[in-house]
């Protein structure tokens, strides 16, 4: 996902976008234990993904007790 839709979403849709990965991560952990993950590309692009919108998540935190 690119910087720039992550950086136009609101507290709440980083939040869900976090959980989608998070899930696609432990669905994808299984399916290479099993020998069936066909793409192990993908499981480093989420991984990056889930750092790029917790690190977002954290600057909003910092923004607002700032506040």
């Amino acid at each position: 996902m690119d910087v720039g839709q992550l950086r136009s979403m609101d507290y709440a849709a980083l939040q869900k976008q976090l959980d989608d990965l998070q899930q696609e991560m432990f669905n994808m952990r299984f399916q290479r234990a099993a020998g069936q993950l066909p793409n192990f590309n993908r499981l480093r692009q989420v991984r990056r993904d889930i750092a790029r919108v917790k690190t977002l998540l954290r600057e909003r935190a910092g923004v607002q007790e700032a506040k």
